[in-house]
């Protein structure tokens, strides 16, 4: 490889910190979820942004919410667990099943999430990557193969045409 592509390859993933987030989010997922170990499981986050307009000042601040999400294909459920970046405690579940669901879709701009309305008032926007680097923000995870099967469930189960 070189020195070159060493230096110009970017941050990797700690691999032993990663798992153990892993285990964290089973364990807290198990915690709250009845028969828990029957979901797979990812990480994800969700975006709330606030936009503010006082005469000459424009802008927005976004609050970032952590959530563990788990998914059964077989009784094609998602449960979003909200959780915190050190994976210190988690809240309460939110089942989302597919029979309850008015809508849901995958939405490519301006970010990449995976939206569904579970009626017609309100919506869950969740964004998933394989890996995010910035820990104050987010849980320190690994999740290639995890993200990769969740898209597939979602856009073959979920996803309204």
């Amino acid at each position: 490889m070189g020195i070159f592509g060493k230096l110009f390859k970017g941050p990797e993933v700690d691999m032993e910190k990663s798992n153990a987030n892993a285990k964290k989010m089973r364990v807290l997922f198990n915690q709250v979820v009845e028969d828990g170990d029957n979901y797979q499981l990812i990480f994800g986050y969700t975006e709330d942004v606030g936009r503010f307009n006082y005469g000459f000042v424009h802008g927005s601040k976004t609050k970032i919410g952590n959530l563990i999400v788990g998914w059964n294909a077989d009784t094609q459920t998602i449960v979003v667990v909200p959780t915190v970046p050190n994976l210190s405690g988690c809240g309460d579940p939110t089942y989302y099943r597919r029979s309850e669901i008015h809508k849901a879709y995958r939405n490519k701009y301006p970010t990449d999430a995976f939206i569904i309305y579970p009626d017609k008032k309100g919506y869950i926007g969740i964004n998933a990557y394989d890996w995010l680097e910035d820990e104050s923000l987010y849980v320190y995870v690994s999740q290639e193969s995890e993200l990769a099967a969740f898209t597939e469930f979602f856009m073959k189960q979920f996803a309204t045409k």
